[in-house]
């Protein structure tokens, strides 16, 4: 069995942060050392509805094509319907056409909480509200988010060419332990750099993730799904983990200690508000541009069915 040890934010990092963002780094984030703090790239906020609360996941959002992620919460639990239907509407001046879409639910690991996940496009920077309906045991329910999207964001978006980053390999740092907290590495996810990938010509995924240092059963299992991708498609894509840390072999059992690494900094990743090492992926198609990201946990099913499109014939 896979072991994390568990980090608890102090309470003055929590103390300036809003009450969403901090339900939400209960439920599946991590700290990390603050980073020098940049304007928001989209500021999320939940709008109940009855006895339903919405719970944001995906903080960092921008014009274009976005993957959305919420929890929904009633005052005994969390809602766990397989499916829940979400539309979007644009509360800014002039028309922008919104969209209906379905949100499956998708269990985290260990099968304790999960998140409703779908795709949603935002054609204009501004506020913008998602409609949420589900039906829970042939009682109706409806709830509401209101989103601040960004025009551009902090972490690059689908379609652009990221940072070529240049992350510590086994090569380059000697050891694993230098490269990695996790506990049970696989080697294979620490041969390349992101810019040694991306000239191989074949698409690349791209996991920024600190297995050891969670607060959720969420971003240290997220390294593990990225392994068991990368055994049915070996030889057809690239799989890289971007341990979050520089010096992973000096802070076991000691985070006063720990420094980013320059890869989260080229990403914009440690630059998000409210940052709290929630796990980010990236499936890159074999030009390089990102075709698809995920900010926090990411299924199996999830990463193949962004993965497969990218895919060389044959």
């Amino acid at each position: 069995m896979r072991r994390w040890i568990s980090f608890r934010p102090q309470p003055m990092l929590l103390g300036a942060m809003a009450v969403l963002t901090v339900s939400w780094a209960m439920a599946c984030g991590t700290a990390a050392p603050a980073a020098p703090a940049e304007e928001p790239a989209a500021v999320m906020l939940a709008a109940d509805e009855g006895d339903f609360t919405p719970i944001i996941a995906t903080k960092e959002l921008g014009v274009g094509d976005q993957r959305i992620a919420f929890l929904l919460t009633s005052p005994k639990a969390l809602i766990t319907v397989p499916e829940v239907k979400v539309t979007s509407n644009y509360l800014g001046e002039g028309s922008v056409e919104g969209e209906t879409k379905a949100a499956p639910y998708h269990v985290w690991p260990y099968g304790v909480r999960g998140s409703y996940v779908t795709d949603m496009t935002f054609g204009k920077p501004g506020k913008w509200r998602l409609d949420i309906e589900f039906d829970q045991e042939g009682e109706p329910g409806k709830t509401s988010l209101l989103l601040d999207v960004a025009k551009d964001g902090l972490v690059p978006q689908i379609g652009t060419v990221p940072p070529l980053s240049e992350n510590k390999t086994l090569q380059t740092a000697g050891s694993i332990e230098k490269v990695t907290t996790d506990y049970s590495p696989d080697p294979d996810l620490y041969q390349l750099t992101v810019a040694e990938a991306v000239e191989t010509g074949l698409p690349t995924v791209v996991v920024f993730a600190s297995p050891a240092f969670c607060t959720s059963p969420t971003c240290g299992p997220q390294t593990d799904t990225v392994s068991e991708l990368k055994d049915g498609y070996q030889g057809r894509a690239n799989f890289i983990h971007v341990e979050i840390y520089d010096n992973p072999d000096e802070i076991q059992g000691d985070l006063n200690r720990a420094a980013i690494a320059q890869p989260l900094y080229d990403w914009g990743i440690s630059r998000i508000p409210g940052w709290f090492n929630e796990s980010w992926v990236f499936v890159l198609h074999p030009n390089g541009r990102i075709a698809q990201r995920f900010e926090g946990y990411a299924t199996l099913d999830e990463l193949k069915s962004a993965l497969e499109p990218v895919l060389l014939p044959g």
